[in-house]
């Protein structure tokens, strides 16, 4: 993802499922294309994604998770079992987004912004890795199994912009049981983090 979304896409005034499905095809038809490497040309409505596409479950998984960090939805799992085609892909983001807006209307909170980095255990010979983008559950559970394949040792630190003290000990609440599993995790709250670009999936520094 380019640099510079730090918030997620703003909503236009659009009604109904297609005005939804035309204002969100563009940036789905080039995440599509970025992660499977497929041409644009090739993502017509009925194209199956897994036959044809040949995208496989780790594939879907990975476009799922930039589907969150562009539009700042969560994809559950059983939304992404049911999608078959490209038109399927951009009708659930379509209706994710409205499930989205309903819900802020509503007075419910969206996901996180969230910079994680995990450290591996001194003699170790992963890199670094990085990561930034929204607190959903694939993220959640992607930075998990990051941490605890890096080893025992290794350290988590994941710095969130939650509100409030509450929405802090949320966090450290749901990535508490690494450190029975030998994860060093650090978890700080920050109103106004550093710049970083939006990443989907992580970044390695050597």
């Amino acid at each position: 993802m380019g640099s510079g979304r730090h918030s997620p896409r703003r909503v236009p005034p659009v009604s109904g499922r297609w005005g939804m499905e035309e204002f969100v095809e563009a940036d789905v038809r080039r995440l599509v294309a970025d992660h499977l490497g497929v041409g644009t040309e090739e993502l017509v409505a009925e194209v199956s994604l897994r036959d044809e596409l040949a995208a496989d479950s780790l594939d879907l998984v990975e476009l799922a998770m930039a589907l969150e960090a562009e539009f700042a939805i969560v994809v559950p799992e059983r939304t992404l079992d049911q999608v078959r085609t490209y038109g399927d892909l951009v009708q659930a983001t379509g209706l994710l987004i409205r499930t989205r807006c309903e819900e802020e209307a509503g007075g419910a909170e969206r996901p996180l912004r969230m910079w994680v980095r995990i450290t591996p255990p001194a003699g170790g010979s992963a890199g670094t890795l990085e990561r930034t983008g929204w607190l959903t559950p694939y993220t959640a559970e992607t930075v998990a199994e990051d941490a605890l394949r890096a080893g025992d040792g290794a350290r988590l630190e994941l710095t969130v912009a939650a509100s409030t003290v509450e929405g802090l000990a949320q966090v450290r609440q749901q990535f508490a049981r690494l450190g029975k599993r030998g994860v060093q995790v650090t978890v700080r709250r920050d109103h106004r983090p550093p710049e970083l670009p939006v990443q989907s999936t992580a970044d390695r520094v050597a």
